[in-house]
């Protein structure tokens, strides 16, 4: 397990190491990111690597970031031509390519970003990635965020008051939740959620905890219902264009490789995760009524009665995929539930 103060440290010091080694280095890789440089992401997570492949490749490879350079899913095309060597995004802003990774996002895990994301990785390698959605890509982790909350600018006692609401969704298992619930369905990415919040746009947002601090939806979304395990967890893609490590000697691809994986998916999860403390810890002081539903509450039931029925949709959404997703779907459930014991 990843603990909290190991990240916190990384998150602090392995940037600037990087970044001021990077003249030093026979090769610059440049990361893209879409979120702002506080977000856990770039303050942990890309650092942290940063540094796990500086030591790996002993200097001759480090990493520069590249901020606000688009939209979430056009990060997949960025790196796919080259205009950045690495970037992440969330798989729901690209629908209709990505179909088997919304099975880690699939509700009632029951388990938190860590050990979704291993589960995440190794599900992927063992059944999915014959199916090549990440085609022209080359994965250096798959992880997800924490559990997706509902975060709005009035109460909500009961998911019937969500009705008619307009939420912004970003796409994935999201989509098929707010349909369930039968809410107006608003797309955009994470990154304008606060703007709509205030300008009255959206009337709320499903999204993990993290975003209270580091997008501040404090601010703005001052009622949140914390149902257990949420309702969702969203799945991400960190990547590099293959070209990029065709060009490095075998000795830095597999360096490279070798802090990649599942060590970096784990790592990327559990940042999440202490993001999500945080942004709770962030909400209640800044006045946010977090309402944290007990599991045998009445809200949890609603849940589990609304999501009757998700896990055969999903599966016959993929049976053009040609993989085993039932026996994959269980044994990601099994990973994720049996890591942290």
């Amino acid at each position: 397990m990843i603990r909290r103060n190991f990240l916190k440290v990384a998150g602090a010091v392995t940037l600037g190491m990087s970044l001021s080694t990077a003249a030093m280095s026979d090769t610059v890789l440049r990361v893209g990111s879409w979120l702002p440089p506080t977000h856990a992401q770039n303050a942990v997570v890309w650092p942290t690597w940063a540094k796990w492949v500086e030591e790996a490749t002993e200097g001759r490879v480090t990493v520069e970031m590249e901020y606000d350079i688009g939209h979430p899913k056009t990060m997949f095309e960025l790196v796919e031509d080259g205009a950045v060597d690495a970037s992440f995004s969330y798989h729901g802003y690209v629908p209709g390519r990505f179909k088997l990774t919304q099975g880690i996002e699939q509700p009632l895990l029951g388990s938190n970003a860590e050990a979704a994301s291993v589960a995440h990785w190794r599900v992927h390698n063992k059944y999915f990635a014959k199916a090549n959605e990440h085609d022209g890509l080359e994965l250096l982790a798959l992880f997800t965020h924490g559990p997706g909350q509902i975060h709005t600018t009035s109460p909500v006692t009961s998911l019937k008051d969500l009705e008619s609401k307009k939420i912004r969704l970003g796409g994935g298992v999201q989509g098929v939740l707010g349909d369930r619930m039968g809410v107006t369905a608003v797309g955009a990415p994470a990154t304008k959620v606060y703007e709509m919040m205030q300008q009255g746009v959206i009337d709320g947002v499903f999204i993990p905890m993290s975003e209270q601090k580091s997008q501040r939806l404090k601010e703005v979304a001052k009622h949140v219902v914390m149902l257990p395990g949420g309702m969702y967890l969203g799945s991400f893609a960190m990547f590099i264009n293959p070209d990029f490590m065709a060009g490095l000697s075998e000795k830095d691809r597999e360096a490279i490789i070798s802090v990649s994986g599942e060590k970096l998916s784990a790592m990327a999860g559990a940042a999440w995760d202490v993001a999500d403390i945080e942004g709770v810890e962030a909400a209640k002081e800044d006045g946010v009524t977090v309402t944290e539903v007990a599991a045998d509450g009445a809200m949890a039931i609603e849940f589990r009665e609304l999501v009757k029925g998700m896990d055969e949709e999903w599966l016959e959404s993929v049976a053009d995929r040609d993989v085993d997703a039932k026996a994959a779907l269980e044994e990601m459930r099994n990973i994720a539930q049996s890591y942290a014991k």
